[in-house]
């Protein structure tokens, strides 16, 4: 009874430390919201509507340049000046610009994909409209990601026209491969490093300004991704010898699936906070209600038990946590009384750094293996280092960020899905991923899905971040 009671008083003395800290801590708020005149939110609308009404959709192992050439004319036509005083580059095309500095010192790059994904589905307005109705652009690619595409090149288009001669050297980068994970990007990736030269900040698409990044959490956010987890699809294939449904027997090859797939969602892949994880909690605390405030605020106590709680908080939360399995597609029999020959799952697979491509792949061929499954990696790439988020070219984004949207808070947080700074991270490590845009619920839904919008009074706001960040890299 005497070491219940003395663990119970430590308890205590934790407890009251961690209180006594989120009472000193003040309670912030978000308080940015987009509040731009209308003539120059239109004017940027009718610009990113014209780049939208150009179909850009790319399909997974299908090189089609061409049907990018008529995209660029549309950029050559609505930043003409770009086009005049820059280098520009087109590797079976994907772009690349080169402006040249006062130094060759500290290049940046600032990138964004110029392809989108199938617009399949009902949508209110086609998908190729580019209509401007009701404070939004609709169609495919306005908010993933020819905002921002559009918004650097309106940026570098206004800075020549002022005159105005970076500091450093500046790069634009726009691929036309990133929605399938093509070697566009790597082309590109491939002239950068043929001419030698060494980024000190890549910044692509990624994060956001997210409006209530978690639930609980009102206001919006500047969410700058620092890192990526590695992707696979894998798929599993159980064999049997078929035959009627009638007489099934036991180990069918779907039975075998199925065991499977319970055997993978129970399998305990390890769950850590990683020191940018943990960034992006003790960050957002101070805007926290106070539950969330003591827990995000004390993460040396409270550290295992949001281990524990979040995956039933937050999918997006508990994904930045550990490895993930989703299984996503299935084939069988073609009839309703007939077993199987063959039955297959697709797999896509997001590694974390604790536990990456090597340990989880070696994992699902020993559980693949106990069912008598054939395991075919179809494709994976790892996790991304992350980026340094208290070095230099980190700090210079966030320079930008504050001086663009006054009362946005900057936080760091772990990319779930894949972007093309994945391929310049193998080489220059500060890569951040952030579209200067505003994402609230809507946004976020109709991305690769019906609908997909963007509400143009933020589009002001990004040409002015992308201003900046190129103003303030001082050499």
């Amino acid at each position: 009874m005497l070491y219940v009671g003395i663990l119970l008083g430590i308890l205590a003395l934790l407890l009251f430390v961690a209180l006594i800290r989120t009472l000193l801590t003040p309670t912030l708020k978000s308080t940015y919201a987009a509040s731009e005149p209308e003539e120059a939110s239109r004017m940027l609308a009718e610009k990113l509507a014209k780049m939208v009404r150009c179909d850009t959709t790319s399909f997974k192992n299908q090189h089609d340049p061409e049907r990018f050439r008529a995209f660029h004319q549309v950029l050559r036509e609505l930043f003409p000046l770009v086009h005049e005083q820059l280098e520009v580059t087109d590797i079976d095309g994907n772009l690349l610009y080169y402006w040249q500095g006062k130094s060759r010192e500290k290049p940046i790059l600032l990138m964004s994909h110029q392809d989108v994904v199938p617009a399949g589905g009902e949508w209110k307005h086609p998908p190729f409209s580019g209509d401007i109705e009701d404070g939004k652009v609709w169609g495919r690619g306005t908010s993933d990601t020819k905002c921002s595409v559009m918004a650097f090149f309106q940026a570098v288009e206004e800075l020549l026209a002022e005159g105005y001669v970076p500091d450093c050297d500046v790069y634009l980068s726009s691929s036309c491969t990133e929605e399938w994970g093509g070697d566009g990007c790597p082309k590109l990736v491939e002239e950068i490093r043929r001419r030698g030269v060494d980024l000190f900040l890549v910044m692509d698409e990624g994060g956001g300004i997210i409006r209530e990044p978690i639930g609980g959490i009102p206001g919006n956010f500047a969410m700058m991704g620092v890192f990526e987890k590695g992707c696979a699809d894998v798929t599993f294939t159980a064999r049997g010898k078929g035959g009627h449904a009638s007489a099934p027997g036991k180990d069918t090859p779907i039975d075998r699936l199925f065991a499977f797939v319970r055997d993978v969602h129970r399998y305990p892949f390890r769950k850590k906070l990683l020191p940018e994880v943990s960034a992006m909690f003790s960050r957002l605390a101070p805007y926290c209600a106070f539950p969330l405030k003591f827990l995000f605020g004390n993460l040396w106590l409270f550290g295992p038990l949001l281990k524990l709680v979040l995956p039933s908080v937050s999918a997006t939360a508990a994904a930045m946590l550990k490895t993930t399995v989703a299984f996503t597609m299935s084939s069988g029999s073609e009839a309703f009384n007939v077993l199987p020959r063959s039955a297959t799952l697709g797999a896509n697979i997001r590694y974390i750094p604790h536990q990456g491509e090597k340990e989880t792949l070696e994992i699902l061929e020993k559980l693949a293996k106990k069912h008598d499954l054939e395991m075919t990696v179809v494709d994976s790439n790892d996790y991304t280092p992350p980026a340094d988020i208290h070095g230099e070219a980190f700090r210079s984004v966030e320079a930008a960020i504050a001086e663009t949207f006054p009362g946005l808070p900057a936080i760091p947080y772990v990319m779930t899905g894949a972007t093309d700074a994945r391929f310049y991270q193998e080489y220059f490590p500060n890569c951040v991923r952030f579209a200067p845009v505003i994402y609230g619920p809507e946004q976020m839904a109709s991305m690769h899905a019906p609908n997909e919008n963007i509400e143009y009074n933020c589009l002001p706001g990004a040409v002015r971040l992308y201003k900046n960040l190129i103003k303030g890299q001082k050499r």
